[in-house]
């Protein structure tokens, strides 16, 4: 079967069941301009042509050529500066390492989270081996009056055993800091209530076992955001016998505010 076509007046052929729309007059100019041929001379014509095609408002929006970089604020630090050239140190002598670093094998270090020095453990820890915990509040020369604030709220609600000011790094804690302990049957009320009275400070919740370097860098909760704990060096103290000792709490506050409810 063949496909019949019509011709039209200028001798083109169609589709006789296919409806031919006539442009309107805007289109077509549209259509003109923006054919192969138009656009090559539309661009080669530059602002001109922008301006005859799109207006006076048009042209006026195109950025003129200015010698603002000539002389602008670049070149006027140039001028002052002359070229920025990069410090290049001039130490001479041998790198303590020697030259044959890039050589070394690969050597792959022991666990450090406890039980894994040889491999994944057998079996998790007993929760009772944790026997208390200790609340690190950390501030500085801005925050201290927060941190002030917190100390004296916790000493008057909760019957913990409160440490003294540490306006200096001591122990693990690398910036000034003071610390309450407490025993494990307060902790589903001093952890929310830490968390809601925080105002904002870096607080370590962490328990005591008979690991502190652990307790210290891994069994940690941290609120607001975590900062470095020096404990890679602890151990765990130890009695005249040789035993681990593990760190008791001895309370030494009185509550006198009651717990505040919603």
């Amino acid at each position: 079967m063949c496909d019949t076509y019509s011709k039209n007046n200028d001798g083109i052929r169609f589709d006789s069941n296919e409806r031919i729309v006539k442009n309107s007059d805007i289109d077509q100019q549209w259509a003109d301009w923006l054919a192969p041929t138009r656009r090559s001379f539309l661009f080669g014509a530059g602002a001109a042509a922008v301006g005859l095609t799109l207006g006076d408002e048009a042209l006026a929006e195109v950025p003129e050529t200015t010698d603002h970089e000539a002389t602008g604020p670049a070149t006027a630090f140039l001028a002052l500066n002359g070229p920025i050239k990069p410090y290049v140190s001039a130490d001479k002598g041998t790198s303590e390492w020697g030259y044959e670093t890039l050589k070394q094998p690969t050597a792959q270090p022991k666990g450090l989270w406890p039980g894994t020095e040889s491999g994944l453990p057998t079996k998790p820890r007993a929760y009772t081996d944790i026997k208390s915990y200790h609340a690190h509040f950390y501030f500085d020369f801005d925050t201290y009056e927060k941190a002030a604030l917190i100390r004296r709220w916790a000493g008057e609600r909760f019957p913990v055993e409160l440490g003294d000011w540490n306006l200096q790094p001591r122990g693990p804690h690398v910036t000034p800091s003071f610390y309450f302990g407490f025993t494990n049957d307060l902790l589903p009320v001093i952890v929310p209530w830490v968390q809601l009275n925080s105002l904002g400070l870096t607080i370590l919740l962490h328990p005591n076992t008979d690991d502190p370097r652990a307790d210290h860098l891994y069994y940690t909760l941290w609120v607001n955001r975590s900062q470095p704990v020096n404990a890679y060096g602890m151990k765990a103290p130890r009695d005249e016998q040789g035993r681990v000792m593990v760190e008791k709490i001895l309370p030494n506050v009185t509550p006198s505010v009651k717990l505040e409810l919603s």
